[in-house]
């Protein structure tokens, strides 16, 4: 397993579990429901994300929930690029959650660190974007579209099948000339996935550290998650938070979370259960 990831100037340690923060800056996220669409409302949180502990912050200018409708290349930019300008001296690496290539080629002049694609890079001209940049990528598995992932989602074996498509677009990034350590795998809980395949992946996630890849889990808030325990999605703290503990449980190396304070704090608590380390080593690992 790669014990860091490179990032453009960045390199992350997994040494311990990372938290990646989401800011949505839509008018139509799912799970904020647009709170942070305006620049200052955007700047806002994602300093405090930043004060919370966040180690890395993805920012998307496009809903991808289930139903959501495309959006031009050119909305995308105005609503990113302002943020990620604003942002360019913060002392984490900021992640780009774009599919275009031509997102792509701005987001990275304008200083974000990391591309993560739901698509995986499959458009065309996206892979030459990232190629000579060094930027971390992210590939995510989706089984069809943001507006139809969701009808009828079906596997032979949910887990076999995302992990062997996963890494099967590792390869071809690599044959492309991108440097393994570049890259993150991400089974995408919730895209083109039932409930009963995204519990199916969850507990599948060792099948993912095989691949020698780290692994990004994004369960938090995640329609799941509500399934399970009845709730709304403001109302899925708790149950995202079990999600992340369990996720990197079973292997994951990153999380990302909307809520990234009480994620940090579980997460510190999970590893100083299952160490030797005194509480102060533990302490000076997470603060």
């Amino acid at each position: 397993m790669t014990s860091s990831w490179q990032c453009g100037r960045y390199r992350i340690s997994f040494d311990r579990p990372r938290v990646m923060g989401v800011l949505n800056v839509t008018p139509d996220s799912f799970s904020d429901g647009g709170r942070f669409w305006t620049l200052e409302a955007a700047l806002e949180r994602a300093r405090l994300m930043i004060e919370e502990g966040a180690d890395i912050l993805d920012i998307g200018g496009e809903s991808t929930r289930p139903g959501a409708p495309d959006v031009p290349a050119e909305v995308e930019l105005q609503r990113v690029i302002p943020v990620l300008r604003a942002l360019r001296d913060i002392r984490v690496p900021i992640s780009v959650d774009t599919s275009k290539p031509e997102v792509m080629r701005a987001a990275l002049e304008a200083g974000a660190s990391i591309i993560n694609d739901v698509r995986a890079l499959q458009l065309p001209g996206a892979i030459d974007e990232v190629r000579d940049s060094g930027c971390g990528i992210i590939l995510m598995h989706m089984q069809g579209q943001p507006r139809t992932m969701q009808t009828q989602p079906h596997y032979g074996d949910v887990v076999e099948e995302v992990a062997a498509w996963l890494e099967d677009r590792r390869d071809i990034l690599t044959n492309a000339g991108i440097d393994l350590p570049r890259i993150v795998l991400d089974p995408g809980f919730g895209f083109g996935k039932t409930h009963a395949h995204n519990l199916r992946l969850l507990r599948g996630l060792g099948r993912f550290v095989q691949t020698g890849s780290p692994t990004l889990a994004g369960l938090s808030r995640k329609s799941t998650l509500g399934e399970i325990t009845g709730k709304d999605v403001g109302q899925r703290l708790g149950a995202s938070i079990a999600a992340s503990i369990a996720a990197v449980e079973w292997g994951a190396q990153i999380v990302r979370v909307h809520d990234v304070a009480p994620t940090r704090d579980a997460l510190a608590v999970w590893s100083a259960v299952r160490s030797t380390r005194s509480i102060d080593e533990i302490k000076k690992e997470w603060n």
